[in-house]
């Protein structure tokens, strides 16, 4: 079958499940959860040009369809001194809002020059909504909390074990900042000392990626941002349409009317969900997509969180690995996937693709969870996959970037947690140059690395075995 055949025969599959990208698709013209994962890694090996398709990008939009914006450019940030100058300049910019998701917010001397600017907007009469984890920021004292409302910031933390004891296991791993819904910073970083140090200054420094990105995906985010606001009882957020998390959707009037309790609030809800029933984010779609490319830059944003889009999200991974045609690399500090993601990989090297994991390696913050990574490390290193274990500092990027066109850049992980306990935000970007950016950050990082070989692999101790054997075997805990 020629190239011309095949790309053919792929449009049709793709065809033949009545794609449809504007309006997008109803439930019942989506994949059915339990053939989506696999359903579309297979249309996605079977698309001729990968990723670089159009078929592609009609596939992602089958699977999530969400709002495609036009990838503005992307400042990418992997020093923290550098990603938190950055952040608190765009803070002291800000005029009307700032709104800031993280899952750590320390009380130490990175937290603190957060915390300033924080203040410092407040008291220019910008409307500052701080949203924690309250696990994830468990050692953050108290009086840096009350030091925030005394100056008029709101603060929420997110599922406080006391208050939500049947839910405590589910997390808001988020980390967003968005300045006037206009600019806004996502990524791996939390807020703290280890985050905000530089890796060529402090050796226990983190290792992440942060990016900035202004425009319409900014807004976007912020809608993100009102959905956990929303479940930790913030106070509203006008002019925003997000989703709750009881999946209903809010729009900015409805704010008055559901103090009032009427009926007539309930039965406009419910005729919104009516007609809107295949828009389960509640967003507004800013930017139609059309069957035919007409930018070369795409963006769209993947926000899963228990009970929402956690299939769509391992859908759409599991397409990315499908449409690799030449590289596939991928970094991650927390690697515990399930045995069928293992396959997929083990998939694409065994066609061909130049597979490879950067991985943490003996200054991981989570030992427990590098073992269970190990325990995968054999069968991925007999089929060919490639495997770095990052040594200059400890590894906290998670990113993915296919044959240097489609990028993943985040806040998760490989493993459970991230996959069905967390709420995560992640940016898909289609982009030659941003590609070509992470392809190069890849490349460094693998400068401070260790690869790892089969030969030496098989010399590890029995001691590290039974561990690699044990962590994989609980890798849904971690």
């Amino acid at each position: 079958m020629d190239a011309t055949s095949t790309r053919s025969h792929a449009m049709t599959l793709v065809a033949s499940l009545k794609v449809t990208v504007t309006p997008p698709p109803t439930p019942s013209q989506r994949l059915a959860p339990e053939l989506r994962r696999l359903r579309a890694w297979a249309l996605a090996k079977h698309i001729a040009g990968g990723v670089q398709d159009d078929a592609f990008l009609a596939l992602i939009q089958r699977i999530d369809p969400t709002a495609m914006h036009d990838a503005p450019p992307i400042d990418q940030f992997v020093d923290g001194e550098m990603a938190f100058n950055a952040v608190i300049d765009a803070l002291n910019l800000a005029r009307e809002e700032v709104l800031l998701e993280t899952y750590i917010l320390r009380d130490d001397r990175v937290g603190e020059r957060v915390k300033h600017a924080l203040i410092a907007a407040s008291r220019r009469g910008v409307r500052v909504s701080v949203l924690a984890d309250a696990l994830g920021s468990v050692a953050t004292a108290d009086v840096f909390w009350r030091s925030l409302e005394a100056d008029g910031v709101t603060v929420r933390l997110f599922h406080r074990v006391w208050h939500r004891p049947l839910e405590a296991l589910k997390r808001d791993h988020r980390k967003i900042i968005v300045i006037d819904r206009f600019v806004a910073f996502t990524g791996g970083m939390n807020i703290g000392v280890e985050y905000g140090s530089s890796i060529h200054k402090k050796g226990d420094a983190f290792r992440d990626t942060v990016i900035r990105v202004e425009g319409t995906v900014a807004r976007e985010l912020a809608a993100v941002f009102a959905e956990g606001w929303d479940r930790a009882e913030g106070p509203p957020l006008p002019g925003l349409e997000y989703v709750s998390w009881r999946t209903t959707i809010v729009s900015p009037h409805e704010h008055g009317l559901r103090r009032l309790g009427a009926r007539a609030w309930r039965a406009r809800v419910a005729r919104r969900l009516a007609r809107r029933e295949d828009r389960r984010r509640g967003r507004r779609v800013l930017r139609e997509l059309t069957t035919t490319r007409e930018r070369e830059r795409t963006l769209l944003v993947l926000d899963p969180r228990p009970g929402r889009g956690q299939r769509e999200m391992i859908a759409v991974l599991a397409a990315l690995l499908g449409g690799a045609r030449k590289h596939l690399w991928i970094t991650t500090p927390y690697f515990a996937p399930p045995t069928r993601a293992i396959r997929l990989l083990v998939a694409a090297a065994c066609r061909g693709v130049d597979v490879r994991l950067l991985l943490p390696g003996p200054r991981a913050d989570v030992p427990l969870a590098r073992h269970a990574a190990h325990g995968a490390y054999t069968r991925l290193l007999a089929s060919g996959v490639r495997i770095f274990e990052y040594e200059a500092a400890t590894l906290h990027a998670k990113t993915m970037v296919v044959d240097g066109y489609a990028s993943v850049i985040g806040s998760s992980n490989l493993d459970f947690r991230s996959l069905w306990l967390n709420a995560e935000c992640n940016l898909l970007i289609f982009d030659t140059v941003y590609g070509q950016v992470l392809e190069d950050t890849f490349a460094a990082d693998v400068q401070t690395s260790v690869e790892i070989t089969r030969a030496e692999w098989q010399k590890r101790t029995l001691r590290h075995r039974m561990w690699d054997r044990f962590a994989r075997s609980v890798r849904w805990a971690l």
